[in-house]
């Protein structure tokens, strides 16, 4: 399967640039998100024959885009696993990570998967559709508090409670199946000139939550404090201000409140060093040739030598 088809890689050189492939030619390095794996191939493009790249993803469709070359490892699994699975490969220690975080193209175009707001399709949105419980499983099921919940917390949308209302009263008379019926359910609250943007909120609620993606970012960055020795890289794109500003602040102090520690002298006592200050984001010919870079937010962070206690969140 082309990668083209697939997924095109964000924010490609930077991403690259930032894991250090330069000065680390034989090392070993994490793409925590396959995918089609668009920038596993241009990490192998750069590497020398003796490095070695683990690739992490959970949709069993990215098994189609192994690439045919020795140096390379697919470990199909949830990237908040990421600690013990490398671990089961004999691999305590890396020299980089980079997780480009979201849904790719390719799961947007599979109607099946329900992670799309066009069309008519199953109300699924699993990242690995034979583990878990659905989407419609989760509308099914949680109560109207747990759903205002829900879409304030990772859909930002106004109002959540009068959305959580309505799709009560809608499955009462029916489950609610596919994502028209969603849809359906929900057009008297999207604002008049702005349904897209306000279905496209829902879904990406109701996508996180199914896929509990915040806590499986939380694992995989403290995860990256054990895996990463002084001097590697974390690289990490993403998508939303949920997960960038998760990615933010841990990077910049380790952990998720973002509360600074410093010793007796002022010096401030972190896992990371900001390579880069501000995000790094995509240029305007990168944005015309691939709209999706638009909303990427790259940061970029370096191990130093502190390390706090170690995170006990990180088991199968």
């Amino acid at each position: 399967m082309s990668t083209s088809v697939y997924h095109i890689p964000v924010l490609p050189e930077a991403s690259l640039t930032g894991l250090g492939l330069d000065t680390r030619k034989n090392g070993r390095f994490v793409d925590a998100t396959f995918g089609g794996g668009g920038h596993t191939r241009l990490m192998l493009d750069q590497l020398d024959q003796n490095a070695c790249i683990y690739g992490f993803d959970q949709d069993p469709d990215a098994q189609a885009n192994i690439p045919d070359d020795p140096r390379f490892q697919l470990i199909p699994e949830n990237f908040r696993f990421i600690r013990n699975f490398l671990r089961l490969s004999g691999v305590r220690e890396v020299d980089g990570i980079l997780a480009d975080l979201g849904v790719s193209s390719h799961q947007f175009d599979q109607a099946e998967r329900g992670f799309s707001i066009r069309g008519e399709a199953p109300l699924d949105m699993r990242m690995n559709s034979k583990k878990g419980k659905s989407a419609a499983d989760l509308i099914a099921e949680c109560s109207p508090i747990e759903l205002t919940r829900i879409f304030r917390q990772y859909g930002e949308i106004n109002r959540p409670d009068k959305a959580a209302y309505a799709v009560e009263r809608a499955r009462e008379s029916q489950r609610i199946t596919t994502t028209r019926q969603l849809m359906d359910a929900l057009v008297g609250q999207a604002p008049r000139g702005r349904e897209n943007k306000f279905f496209a909120q829902v879904f990406q609620a109701l996508r996180i939550e199914v896929n509990d993606e915040m806590g499986a970012l939380r694992s995989l960055l403290e995860s990256s404090i054990e895996l990463l020795p002084e001097g590697g890289r974390l690289v990490v794109i993403s998508y939303h201000s949920l997960e960038d500003r998760l990615v933010k602040h841990f990077m910049r102090s380790g952990n998720f409140e973002d509360a600074l520690h410093r010793d007796f002298k002022g010096q401030l006592l972190a896992p990371f060093d900001l390579i880069a200050r501000k995000a790094i984001v995509a240029d305007a010919d990168e944005i015309e040739v691939n709209p999706r870079s638009r909303s990427a937010r790259l940061r970029i962070a370096q191990r130093t030598g502190y390390s706090p206690e170690p995170s006990k969140t990180d088991a199968i």
